[in-house]
């Protein structure tokens, strides 16, 4: 995958993608109200986290209809997205919006890097907007694990990370309990999320710290971040990886209501921590989990409000924008927010519930906070996350059944599988089986980079015949795969079906039963893709399959649509 994530991250420094964000839409929040024929209307792309909070307040700003400068009521039309596909559209010139409010500042010198190279060194927005709320990135562990690590005498930070995934300790040698087996730790993609970037951020620059032997916040170049024992910090945090992922709230999700046998810790962010004391949400949260303050340093999740310097922004555009800016800075709506979990970001809002040590987290810190780097330093940490990630195998159990001839669904999964096999490291483990009414085996599971050629070469040949035998193929291949020792590898299997199962003996029963039976964040991960929006294609199936396992199921997928679901899949490796 080293390929794929090097390109899409140039091409964000370039011209489109980096990443913040942890889900999309394109279209506007809920019970923002309707705009009337004469508004003006101002659109924002923001980040989904903060979604609740913006749909709230917006709609309280629409209803008070706000005059602009030429005497038209404004609406603002606020659409949560990433924030990676939110600068994607921006720099294509696919959406025009008035402002834009990812979750991270992060992205602020890139997006201007990008931006410049097409606009005579124009910036795209001010270096330094205001911040409209505040949750700093923190490592989520389980209450007693982070005991077990002496927290709360002793602070914790990346290099107790990465000692105990090098130790070869389990939790039970640490004093805690036998049943939650090896540290396994788990943070977004870089390419794709806030919380991945800053994680490999903080991460080298803890690196650096050890390196030196004091504590590094700022000043990062790129000769440090190329330091061999850095190198190996990073590897070594990385080392505990159970798997990547898009979205933050995904980890969260399957961290709170598996266990910590699935995850020991995940950097989150504090209000996801806050979240997990919600009974409504996670009623059968099984211990307490706090928020970790890396003693090294973290960043904030600090939400920018830019107005874009854009042709498109006219001045009555960008002055209705500062109007609705300086509402949700005001204190009702900065207070507003911390019903959310936010922090407000303005100093004279007192922080008060549900930002309590009863929830996990201590409004006292972050006590270190790291300064965001130079564009060529996150390059350098980006190329260097490539170099040092968790190596990834993988089994591809494709459906070549006689319906996959309808709507060339086999052939444009053939071409989306392509891809996908393409932008594979040449140490990546990838194996592929095939099944109608019985399965073959295309290719074992071993390194792509001496087969690649030949294995593009047989899926290219695939044609659809026969019938159905889903349950029992994905049943011998994860028998197969269990069989084998994990390694140091993130370990998957990707099913593509789009029918109802016609030749299996055995039941979904019996597989969600086998698929059950290891809950530990190592177990084999089995993402499933219902292909097709018809309804012979087994939705029910699917997500049981993929819901067993702790993965994620891709329902009523259209063919158009099957190349950016293997991309999205490629986020978790």
């Amino acid at each position: 995958m080293k390929h794929i994530r090097l390109l899409l991250f140039m091409s964000l420094l370039l011209s489109v993608l980096v990443a913040c964000g942890d889900s999309t839409s394109d279209t506007p929040s809920q019970d923002q109200g309707g705009a009337t024929n004469n508004a003006l209307v101002v659109r924002m792309l923001y980040g989904s986290e903060k979604q609740s909070w913006i749909e709230a307040v917006t709609a309280q700003f629409n209803a008070q209809q706000i005059p602009s400068t030429e005497g038209r009521p404004i609406f603002i039309e606020a659409v949560p997205m990433g924030s990676a596909e939110s600068l994607d559209l921006i720099m294509s010139g696919q959406d025009q919006p008035v402002i834009w409010s990812p979750a991270s500042k992060i992205l602020l010198p890139l997006a201007n890097d990008a931006w410049s190279q097409s606009h005579s060194g124009e910036d795209l927005v001010e270096t330094d907007p205001p911040l409209l709320v505040l949750s700093p990135v923190v490592i989520a562990m389980w209450k007693p694990m982070a005991e077990a690590l002496g927290w709360p005498d002793d602070p914790i930070g990346w290099a107790d990370i990465a000692a105990f995934t090098q130790s070869g300790q389990s939790w039970a040698d640490l004093g805690g309990e036998a049943f939650w087996g090896d540290f396994q730790f788990g943070h977004t993609h870089p390419d794709y999320s806030n919380s991945g970037i800053t994680s490999i951020l903080a991460t080298v620059y803890a690196g650096v710290s050890q390196e030196r032997g004091s504590t590094v916040t700022s000043g990062l170049q790129v000769a440090d971040v190329q330091d061999a024992a850095v190198a190996d910090f990073l590897a070594d945090v990385e080392a505990g990886i159970i798997h990547y992922g898009r979205s933050t709230g995904f980890f969260a999700e399957q961290m709170f209501n598996r266990g910590p046998g699935y995850l020991s810790a995940a950097v989150l962010y504090e209000n996801l921590v806050i979240e997990a004391y919600d009974q409504t949400k996670y009623p059968n949260l099984p211990l307490d989990v706090v928020a970790i303050y890396p003693v090294e340093g973290t960043f904030w999740s600090d939400h920018p409000f830019a107005i874009l310097n854009a042709p498109w922004v006219t001045d009555e555009l960008r002055v209705a924008a500062e109007a609705y800016r300086d509402f949700l800075l005001a204190p009702e709506q900065q207070q507003q927010a911390l019903q959310y979990g936010f922090r407000p970001s303005s100093v004279d809002i007192p922080i008060g519930a549900p930002l309590i040590e009863a929830n996990g987290v201590d409004p006292t810190q972050p006590q270190t906070l790291l300064d965001v780097p130079n564009a060529d330093v996150i390059r350098a940490i980006r190329d260097l996350w490539g170099e040092n990630k968790k190596p990834v195998e993988i089994q591809v159990i494709l459906d070549t059944s006689g319906s996959m001839d309808e709507e060339r669904r086999l052939a444009r999964a053939r071409e989306a599988l392509t891809i996908f096999i393409n932008n594979l490291a040449d140490n990546d483990y990838l194996g592929i089986v095939t099944f109608s009414e019985q399965a073959t085996e295309l290719t074992p599971l071993s390194a792509i980079g001496p087969k690649r050629a030949d294995v593009v070469q047989s899926v290219s040949s695939l044609f659809p015949q026969g019938g159905t035998r889903l349950i029992d193929t994905v049943d011998e291949v994860y028998r197969a795969m269990q069989q084998e020792p994990a390694g140091e590898r993130i370990r998957a299997i990707v099913v593509l079906s789009d029918g109802d199962d016609t030749d299996s003996l055995g039941s979904v029963s019996d597989l969600t039963q086998l698929l059950q039976q290891d809950e530990s964040g190592q177990s084999i991960k089995v993402f499933t893709i219902a292909y097709g929006t018809g309804t012979d294609v087994d939705v029910e199936l699917m997500q049981a399959i993929a819901t067993a396992s702790g993965a994620k199921s891709y329902i009523r997928v259209p063919p158009a649509e099957i190349e950016q679901v293997y991309r999205d899949i490629a986020t978790f490796f």
